[in-house]
C-alpha cells in the first residue's frame, strides 16, 4: 500500500534536503537491457510519440476540455503530483552534484527505482525519482513521466546543464497550461499559442532563461523572483520549484485570469500573479534576487533595473525583428554588467495593460 503524498507545499530545507538525494548517475542503467527494462522503454517511446502529436492518442481527438478524462479529475489529482513532484526537484548546490550533461547518449534523467539500485556509478549523469501518474483510469498519455522525462532529456542535450531547473521542468505538466487542442504538442520543444496573439515559450528558453538567472555567484538560491508575462502561467510553475517566492505580472487582463485559473488547481502557495505594467515591475516588492522578461523590447526597461537586488541577475529578450536574449547582473548600486547569450524570438514587450 503506497504511502500517502506529503501535504503541499515543502519547506526549502525539505525540498533540498529530498531534492539532494534525487539527481544521481545512471550511466550504468541506460546501457542494461533486460526484458522487463526494454518494455518499459517501449512503452516511454510510445508516449514520446504521443507528446510529438500521434493521431491516435491526440488529446486534440478527444473533445474540448478533457485529457484522458474530466479536465475536472484531471485538475483533482494534480496538486498530489505536484506535490510528490516537489520531492523529486533536484538540488545542485546542496551537495555540489555535477548538473546534468550536456546531451550525450548515455545520460538519463528521471530513471526509475530499479534502475537507481543498478545503476549509482557515475557522476556524471543524473536521474530523479519519478512523478506520480494520475490514477490509471483518469490518466492521460500526456500526463505520464516518460513524456515528460523525454522532453527534459532534449532539454539536457541542447546545453542546459542545471540538475533543479532540469527537475523543475519535468514536474510540471505542462499539457495543463496549453490550450486543449494542441494538448497533443505539449511537450515538444516549440513555443505554443495561449490566445490574445502570446505564446507559451518552448521548453529549452524557459530552462535556459531560468538555469542563467540561478547563476548568481549565490549557490543559485532565489529568495525572491520577479517575472514580467505571466501568459499562461507555465513559467510561474517551474520558477516557483527553484525560488522561495515568484511574483508575476501580466498586462493582458484575460491572460491574468487564464494564469489563475491554471495555477489554482495545483495550490502553489509561492506565487503572487499581479495584473498591471510589467515594464514598471513592483517596486513595493523589491529587490529581486532574480527578474526574467517573457517578452522582448528594445532595452530593459530602467525601472526593472533598479529593483534588481545587488548581485542579482536578469534575463530578457532584446531586439526588435532580430532579438538576442541577453543578461544583466546588478555590481552595484550604480554599476550593471551585460552579456548576450544567444539569439531568440519572443512577442513584443508593451507598456500599460489591455
Amino acid at each position: 500500500m503506497n504511502k500517502p503524498a506529503k501535504r503541499f507545499p515543502l519547506t526549502l530545507s525539505e525540498l533540498d534536503d529530498k531534492s539532494a538525494r534525487a539527481v544521481r548517475g545512471n550511466a550504468a542503467a541506460s546501457r542494461t537491457h533486460t526484458p522487463q527494462t526494454a518494455s518499459r522503454n517501449a512503452a516511454d517511446s510510445a508516449a514520446s510519440r504521443v507528446a510529438a502529436g500521434s493521431a491516435s492518442n491526440s488529446a486534440a481527438s478527444r473533445p474540448a476540455g478533457t485529457l484522458g478524462g474530466s479536465k475536472a479529475a484531471n485538475n483533482a489529482a494534480a496538486p498530489a503530483a505536484i506535490n510528490a513532484a516537489r520531492d523529486a526537484v533536484t538540488s545542485a548546490s546542496r551537495r555540489g552534484a555535477d548538473p546534468a550533461p550536456r546531451g550525450g547518449e548515455g545520460s538519463q534523467y528521471g530513471a526509475r527505482p530499479d534502475e537507481r539500485a543498478r545503476g549509482a556509478k557515475s557522476g556524471n549523469t543524473m536521474q530523479s525519482s519519478p512523478v506520480p501518474p494520475l490514477p490509471v483510469e483518469r490518466q492521460s498519455p500526456l500526463a505520464s513521466e516518460g513524456v515528460r522525462r523525454a522532453m527534459v532529456e532534449r532539454v539536457a542535450r541542447q546545453g542546459v546543464r542545471d540538475a533543479k531547473v532540469l527537475a523543475a521542468l519535468q514536474a510540471v505538466p505542462r499539457h495543463l497550461f496549453v490550450q486543449p487542442a494542441l494538448a497533443s504538442q505539449a511537450y515538444i520543444d516549440a513555443s505554443l499559442p495561449i490566445g490574445h496573439h502570446q505564446t507559451i515559450s518552448q521548453p529549452y528558453i524557459v530552462a535556459r532563461m531560468i538555469e542563467v538567472m540561478r547563476a548568481n555567484g549565490r549557490d543559485g538560491k532565489l529568495d525572491r523572483v520577479l517575472e514580467i508575462g505571466t501568459g499562461c502561467g507555465y513559467q510561474a510553475a517551474v520558477l516557483s520549484l527553484v525560488a522561495a517566492q515568484v511574483y508575476s505580472i501580466e498586462r493582458i487582463k484575460p491572460l491574468h485570469e487564464l494564469a489563475k485559473s491554471n495555477l489554482r488547481p495545483l495550490r502553489i502557495p509561492n506565487i503572487r500573479l499581479q495584473f498591471g505594467d510589467g515594464m514598471l515591475g513592483l517596486p513595493q516588492v523589491a529587490p529581486f534576487d532574480g527578474i526574467i522578461l517573457a517578452a522582448a523590447g528594445l532595452e530593459v526597461p530602467p525601472a526593472l533595473l533598479e529593483q534588481l537586488a545587488i548581485g542579482g541577475r536578469l534575463v530578457a529578450p532584446v531586439g526588435g525583428r532580430n532579438q538576442v536574449l541577453q543578461l544583466i547582473e546588478r555590481r552595484s548600486k550604480f554599476e550593471w554588467s551585460t552579456a548576450t547569450l544567444e539569439d531568440c524570438h519572443f512577442v513584443p514587450l508593451r507598456p500599460g495593460t489591455a
